[in-house]
């Protein structure tokens, strides 16, 4: 068997009796390789969460989001996705360089569906992909490991009312987030985020932007 399971998945599955079941399973439904079903799920999202490890060891979870499209299958053992202009902090792509092992969950919240990928992580600077992605700042490849489809059953129904204006679009320009406005952090912005907040009507404090955020305005 792959080694999916360690001992401490074992002695869990012999406490309740499901170490047939677990092989079983594993041996349906565990891929190492993307299959043409793997691939239509993959290209129709427009998010996923993405999980690295940081230099302390603490696992992290992050959201990424974007069109329907965004994350790429380039072939049956790799995919890319783009990273979008960000706080600075970039706690995932400091994570990948440190530990490439990542995972990505991928659902379906109107089917429901979802899918769970273990995979090797690279971050190219200069990776040529870059201008095929719009307004993105990096481009992520994952060289799959495991892929495979989970059971959708705990699966809340939601519906998406609309998609995020901030999502960068060759059809109109992004707009710059409200964040960018609070004046605590106008000292520490990069030179390219100097005036965005005079552009945006002033700066503003933590507490006027959470209320934002609490409005949908941010």
């Amino acid at each position: 068997m792959s080694d999916l399971y360690g001992d401490e998945h074992r002695r869990v599955q012999e406490r309740f009796e499901t170490t047939q079941l677990a092989d079983a399973v594993r041996k349906n439904i565990v891929h190492s390789s993307i299959t043409e079903t793997h691939r239509l799920f993959i290209e129709s999202r427009d998010m996923f969460f993405l999980t690295t490890t940081d230099y302390r060891g603490f696992p992290t979870c992050s959201y990424k989001g974007g069109d329907p499209g965004f994350i790429r299958v380039l072939d049956e053992k790799m995919l890319a996705f783009p990273s979008y202009d960000g706080n600075g902090m970039f706690l995932s792509v400091g994570n990948m360089i440190a530990n490439d092992k990542i995972g990505m969950l991928l659902i379906d919240f109107e089917t429901p569906n979802r899918i769970r990928i273990h995979g090797t992580a690279s971050v190219d600077f200069n990776d040529p992909l870059l201008s095929t992605f719009h307004g993105a700042e990096l481009v992520v490849r994952v060289t799959i490991t495991d892929i495979f489809t989970n059971c959708p059953r705990y699966i809340h129904r939601y519906q998406r009312i609309e998609r995020s204006k901030y999502v960068p679009s060759e059809q109109s320009p992004t707009p710059e987030p409200q964040w960018k406005r609070i004046d605590d952090l106008q000292p520490a912005l990069p030179a390219n985020a100097k005036g965005i907040a005079e552009a945006l009507g002033g700066t503003i404090s933590q507490e006027e932007y959470a209320e934002k955020v609490k409005k949908g305005e941010a």
